[in-house]
């Protein structure tokens, strides 16, 4: 039996699929690198030596760390603040990312839904403020992020989609448009209808990633990089919490963890979160030509409505970005060699130049790859250590350029022990369910993998270890 017959009928991306000369003219100059980090260098910090106090240490320097120091002094500017970063702020997933800033806290409505029923309407009410503080502290501190309110447009490019975008709106989920309508907003031919949400922002990740570091710094956070954590320790009577690094030691009372896809410091969280690595292509600026063709005179973000989604949206400068669909799983330990991989960034050119043909003989300028920190329910997860000392956030599954923000007041709250309306709910109070060790998650993990693309050529219909996941409240679909 043919390969096509047994996965299902082709998708818009394998019967528009360009010819292979034409993508590899595209890649054949391409730079194996971030264009965000590169483009904004930002400032550089020296490294913890020696022995330091501090009444709250940060660990991580990307956006929950970040978020945490500088909610830390707006709270209390009279709290001694100490952010130690292992490299250089902003190098890893807060740099790399697509720049979609979007008020979801719960990674969307219907996932936030199926797992917080009872509790959605206050999350996503939550999320709509984190969106708002977000926009107020950029404007507050004249941050030079690139910030744009241009909403997020969801596209359906094959026939079964357009009913889940009908169902979405009429919801609530944001305004329905009509293959006429939506092409009329981003002129592509594989567009049969869009469903348009207005909470979401685009902005410039590593730009964000330095400006944050500055409104910290102006507060008067201490910020040291190049000082990777290798430890926690405490008496259990109480005390300060010592933090090690490679060169020092920092004493603090209180310790907030945002260390993201890497091992956590604190053993027992480590089981929750898995490394899935995301791909992504940049092209050079685009010609007044080019960009013409595209319409999208209002810029929004843009993403399908496939398991294997992609993500897309124009920087400050025009060029465009083109990220998602494979997201691989290759360990629990990260590696530099796991950034490269062609057949991904192949993929994702001719995703590209199928949505957009008239952008036939575009450069990629740039080619890149990040680790999403992955947990079984899609959005983060909460958890204190050391008698409540410490506390600890991660699994934001890629979708935590808002959402970090919600996520250190959440933090901030426990190690203040405040009760809140944050700290009631039961996204923060309840775990979600472990990855079981190696090979057991990567047999998993691959296998849903290749379900969900399975789904994808049957015309969303999800097979047996789908709906079983659903079952177990583990399932995903976007």
């Amino acid at each position: 039996m043919p390969r096509a017959e047994r996965r299902g009928a082709p998708t818009v991306f394998e019967r528009r699929r360009p010819a292979a000369s034409v993508v590899d003219v595209a890649l054949s100059d391409a730079v194996d690198g971030c264009f965000w980090t590169e483009d904004a260098v930002g400032a550089s910090y020296p490294s913890l030596r020696g022995e330091a106090r501090a009444d709250l240490a940060v660990v991580g320097g990307g956006y929950t760390g970040l978020w945490t120091a500088v909610r830390a002094k707006q709270r209390d500017p009279g709290r001694h603040v100490v952010l130690l970063e292992g490299e250089r702020l902003g190098w890893a997933a807060s740099g790399r990312n697509g720049g979609f800033c979007d008020a979801s806290i719960t990674h969307g409505e219907e996932n936030g839904r199926n797992r917080w029923p009872d509790e959605y309407d206050d999350l996503a009410r939550l999320g709509r403020e984190n969106l708002d503080g977000i926009v107020a502290t950029v404007a507050e501190h004249g941050m030079d992020v690139d910030l744009e309110l241009t909403g997020e447009l969801a596209v359906a490019v094959e026939p079964h989609q357009v009913a889940w975008l009908r169902e979405a709106a009429d919801a609530g989920g944001g305004t329905f448009l009509d293959e006429a309508a939506v092409r009329a907003e981003v002129a592509s031919p594989t567009y049969l209808a869009g469903l348009f949400s207005p909470d979401c922002a685009l902005l410039h990740p590593a730009k964000m990633v330095h400006e944050l570091a500055r409104v910290a710094t102006e507060l008067g956070v201490e910020i040291y990089e190049g000082s990777p954590v290798t430890g926690l320790s405490a008496t259990r009577g109480g005390g300060p919490v010592a933090v090690a690094t490679a060169s020092g030691r920092l004493l603090a009372d209180r310790v907030a963890l945002g260390t993201n896809a890497f091992p956590a410091l604190v053993r027992r969280f480590r089981a929750f979160t898995v490394p899935v690595w995301d791909y992504v292509v940049m092209t050079e600026p685009l010609s007044a030509e080019q960009r013409a063709s595209l319409g999208w005179a209002a810029r929004q973000g843009l993403a399908d409505s496939g398991n294997q989604f992609h993500y897309y949206r124009l920087s400050a400068d025009d060029r465009l970005l083109f990220g998602g669909f494979d997201a691989i799983y290759r360990g629990k330990r990260l590696r530099p060699e796991h950034e490269h991989r062609p057949a991904s960034h192949e993929a994702l050119v001719s995703h590209l130049l199928t949505t957009f043909p008239q952008l036939e003989g575009v450069r990629i300028a740039h080619r890149w790859a990040g680790a999403i920190d992955t947990s079984t329910r899609f959005s983060a997860f909460f958890g204190q250590a050391y008698g409540g000392r410490v506390a600890h956030a991660a699994g934001f599954t890629g979708l935590g350029v808002g959402a970090t923000r919600f996520a250190a007041d959440v933090v901030l709250d426990l190690l203040d022990g405040d009760e809140t309306e944050r700290t009631s709910l039961e996204m923060v109070r309840r775990l979600p369910v472990p990855f079981p060790p190696d090979p057991v998650a990567r047999i998993g993990i691959d296998l849903t993998r290749w379900s969900l693309d399975r789904a994808d050529h049957r015309e969303g219909r999800r097979n047996l270890w789908l709906r079983s996941l659903d079952r177990m409240g583990l399932g995903f679909d976007s």
